[in-house]
């Protein structure tokens, strides 16, 4: 036990420093934050964005800074070369990036106050309201101005071996395909995202991150620590039009996607990377789901490793 606390110093010793420059500049990246939201948007909702999206970068390089240069964590890409080269169109979308979240977590200093500045949609999950905050926060989205990502947790929830095995009794009880590395998705809020945003998002990306099973995950204490880690990323891009219209078709779809995950983590398994991309790029198309004028991801959670799906608009 003496060993275990005399080991945790180090990071201890990091943390503390580390924590305080981060908490000084986000409050700072807050008060500017909140200044533009009284002052500028009432005039111009645009150039608000715009501005937020430059004073919001600042706070999240700071946490690629520590997960690339620190921690030097890996990315590695498995995808087509196509892809890959629509994804490097889009670069500069860091500021502004999005995502539907708990409504909770916009209380929480700098990174929950930040996101609300930055119009994340905060959900309570209780579907008769969420309903009504989701297709309001969707389609204020239509004029957003610059480049952005939206990401949208399909499972809703953080994987556990309990919840999983939740899941998994579910699907048997209900004769669905019993999931192995997933949670079953939650596709109400997908197909209302499918369903706005259609006419201005032409791809969607189904996104799978794996980590070794005889790797222990990265968490903020290995991170702090600067202990490094590899994780796999298969990518999948599907055209928006290619899409199921009605809203029964869509759900199918997204629990199709979630069906074809161990389909992907065997090809993880191969080692054979497509691309591999430099560690001061690749955390960042790993963390962020882009979308050169919009966006419309979803992730899930895994055993050792994450799934995300995610829909972004191409550069003109």
């Amino acid at each position: 036990f003496n060993i275990i606390k005399i080991m945790e110093i180090p990071a201890i010793i990091v943390i503390i420093p580390v924590g305080f420059i981060f908490l000084l500049s986000g409050f700072i990246v807050n008060i500017i934050q909140a200044i533009l939201y009284i002052t500028v948007r009432p005039f111009s909702k645009s150039l608000q964005r715009r501005l937020n999206k430059e004073i919001a970068e600042l706070l999240w390089l700071e946490v690629v800074w520590v997960f690339d240069w620190w921690a030097g964590m890996k990315i590695e890409l498995h995808t087509d070369i196509e892809t890959f080269r629509l994804m490097g169109k889009r670069t500069g979308c860091l500021g502004c990036s999005t995502a539907i979240m708990k409504d909770v977590l916009k209380y929480l200093p700098v990174i929950g106050w930040s996101m609300w500045f930055s119009e994340y949609i905060f959900v309570k999950r209780r579907w008769a309201k969420d309903e009504r905050t989701l297709t309001s926060g969707l389609e204020n989205l239509k004029d957003f101005p610059v480049p952005f990502w939206l990401a949208l947790f399909v499972e809703g929830t953080r994987f556990t071996p309990p919840k999983l095995l939740d899941a998994q009794q579910y699907a048997i009880s209900k004769g669905l395909p019993v999931p192995k590395h997933v949670l079953l998705p939650r596709t109400k809020g997908l197909t209302l995202a499918v369903k706005h945003m259609r006419s201005f998002t032409p791809a969607v990306y189904n996104i799978t991150l794996s980590i070794a099973k005889d790797e222990p995950p990265p968490s903020m204490l290995t991170i702090f620590k600067g202990r490094s880690a590899v994780v796999k990323v298969h990518l999948k891009r599907h055209l928006m039009h290619e899409l199921p219209e009605t809203d029964d078709a869509i759900a199918q779809w997204c629990k199709d996607i979630f069906t074809d995950k161990p389909g992907h983590y065997r090809v993880l398994a191969m080692d054979q990377t497509v691309l591999d991309l430099e560690r001061n790029h690749n955390f960042n198309s790993y963390s962020s789901f882009r979308n050169c004028c919009n966006a419309n991801p979803y992730i899930v959670h895994s055993v050792g490793a994450q799934h995300r799906l995610c829909t972004h608009q191409d550069a003109p």
